[in-house]
């Protein structure tokens, strides 16, 4: 047995170098993870895209009052930070703010900040369940896309998934 290991497991790495030399494959165009797009909004390429793999996250329910103004205001915000590694071509954000908010009614418009590599995501309160839902149960991207006439779009998706 001694033998034919001696001479099988230098062919077996001789073997595998071309794999392990063979460059990783490019990321997923993750395009085809966006809706519709009826306005013809996103009719240009992307001047910015940010993609990143959600690899953790924690949640954080906070508590806060005000004592210097009047009447004294209780908040008590959620949020969820994921973190991540870049996926697209350039990308730099390691990390991604998700913001409920159960009052307004208009959310804010994503933003990533270069400087700290943030993205900050606004969704309503009742959204919670299901990105947590998504953060359970499959592998989860985060999307950041800016276009030259303004238009933003910001998502959060899973890969293709095989129908149970």
């Amino acid at each position: 047995m001694s033998r034919l290991l001696r001479y099988v497991a230098p062919f077996l790495m001789l073997v595998s170098l071309p794999l392990a030399a063979a460059p990783a494959a490019p990321p997923l165009l993750h395009s085809q993870f966006l809706p519709a797009d009826d306005l013809q909004l996103r009719a240009e390429k992307p001047e910015q895209q940010q993609l990143m793999l959600v690899t953790s996250y924690s949640v954080v329910v906070g508590s806060q009052r005000q004592s210097n103004q009047q009447p004294i205001p209780v908040t008590s915000p959620l949020f969820i930070r994921l973190k991540g590694k870049p996926m697209s071509q350039g990308a730099t954000v390691r990390e991604v703010l998700i913001s409920f908010d159960g009052e307004s009614k208009s959310l804010k418009k994503p933003v990533f900040d270069s400087m700290t590599r943030t993205l900050t995501l606004s969704y309503p309160v009742a959204q919670y369940r299901v990105v947590m839902d998504l953060l359970r149960n499959d592998t989860v991207y985060c999307q950041f896309l800016t276009y030259a006439n303004g238009h933003i779009w910001a998502d959060l998706h899973t890969g293709s998934v095989r129908a149970r």
